[in-house]
């Protein structure tokens, strides 16, 4: 029986790098294109009608969506039974080379210190990997690319428990209006509860990658959502800052248990350009697309995934 490897894993980490960086997750698309039917003001609607053509026209080059094509996170649950262990991560990066090499990625990876671009995407820390390790044989991977627009607002907030809830909604509030345009509107917030910034933060961010609509399992938590999405498009900030229905595609909440003197709350923002992927490989070196994407071929527009 044929087994995976490092150099079919850099070839799948490839395909995976290059469909998230040239072509919007179907979710994305869907609620951007419903979102410029709906809108009815004329500044707002140029503004989704210019989202969606660069979305078209990124498709049918097969070029970057956005010239920040943002930093490489990886999110992996990796089979106790998996052939490929330690050389995971250097698939990663050597896929990262070749997609920067290739130009679907803008060399992104600075040294704070020495201020020097890597050239390649890669770095101390960089790809951000996360592993969970899992029972089975076979490898999920999750793969997003986050803009630094988006990243700027970023929002950790200390709360003590009393104060948390609160807090957490102003603090979401006060963000998006903090930094308006900045990180690209429309947005999607990831939010979460934890017993330390670290985890708040880092469970925010992987929030990002559910599925616009889809709601946490927790009946209250969803309903948090949907009281947090109004609220942010009772705002009006609209696509790029020029007002209208939408401020936000969606609000996604996460948790963890937290020690009873703390409650951090970390807030995420991810641009419209929210660009993310998922997939599952086999030990024998089969994958496929566990995310839905638009394609382009000839012209004619399709979905992958």
């Amino acid at each position: 029986m044929k087994k995976v490897d490092k150099e079919t894993l850099t070839g799948i980490f490839y395909e995976m790098i290059k469909t998230t960086s040239t072509t919007i997750p179907l979710d994305v698309y869907e609620s951007l294109k419903k979102a410029y039917e709906s809108e009815e003001k004329p500044a707002a609607k140029k503004q989704l009608e210019a989202i969606l053509n660069d979305i078209e026209i990124a498709c049918k080059r097969g070029v970057p969506i956005c010239q920040d094509t943002g930093t490489p996170y990886v999110f992996l649950e990796l089979g106790e039974d998996f052939p490929v262990k330690a050389g995971i991560v250097d698939s990663i990066k050597g896929a990262l080379r070749k997609a920067t090499q290739e130009g679907y990625l803008r060399p992104n990876a600075v040294d704070p210190f020495k201020k020097k671009n890597s050239g390649d995407n890669t770095g101390r820390y960089i790809p951000w990997v996360h592993y969970d390790i899992v029972e089975g044989d076979e490898l999920k991977v999750w793969f997003m690319t986050k803009g630094g627009g988006s990243e700027l607002p970023s929002t950790l907030i200390m709360s003590t428990p009393l104060e948390g809830f609160r807090r957490l909604k102003d603090g979401v509030i006060d963000t998006v209006v903090k930094y308006g345009p900045l990180p690209c509107p429309p947005l999607i917030i990831g939010i979460a509860v934890a017993a330390g910034g670290d985890i708040a933060m880092s469970l925010a961010k992987r929030s990002l990658l559910r599925p616009i609509g889809q709601r946490n399992e927790d009946e209250e938590i969803a309903k948090m959502e949907v009281e947090l999405l109004n609220a942010l498009n009772k705002l009006e900030l609209g696509p790029h800052g020029f007002g209208g229905q939408l401020t936000a595609l969606d609000v996604k909440i996460d948790y963890s248990h937290r020690h009873p003197a703390t409650f951090a709350i970390g807030i995420v923002t991810s641009c419209w350009a929210t660009r993310r992927s998922s997939a599952i490989i086999r030990p024998d070196g089969s994958w496929e697309l566990t995310s839905k994407h638009i394609y382009c071929n000839n012209g004619s527009k399709h979905i992958v995934g």
